[in-house]
């Protein structure tokens, strides 16, 4: 896997779910929620069977196809025209 991280993502997490995250931090001796989060990203993409090396493409997860006027709706007898 490619160390470099040239994105960066803001995510906004309920108290909850921040509480969550650092129990497992803490739990698996992570040195950051940061590294925490790739590794919960990665284990959930595992448990879904989607490699989470680089090169796969979000098209690629299901949840929206791509037409040739962008993103549109992946179930297309929603009545929405792609």
């Amino acid at each position: 896997m490619n160390d470099l991280r040239g994105e960066r993502l803001q995510v906004m997490l309920a108290p909850e779910e921040l509480a969550a995250l650092d129990d497992f931090r803490f739990k698996h001796r992570m040195p950051t929620r940061a590294a925490a989060v790739r590794e919960l990203l990665k284990l959930g993409l595992a448990s879904a069977g989607i490699d989470g090396a680089a090169g796969v493409k979000s098209s690629d997860y299901g949840v929206f196809g791509r037409g040739a006027s962008g993103h549109s709706q992946g179930n297309s007898d929603s009545g929405a025209e792609d």
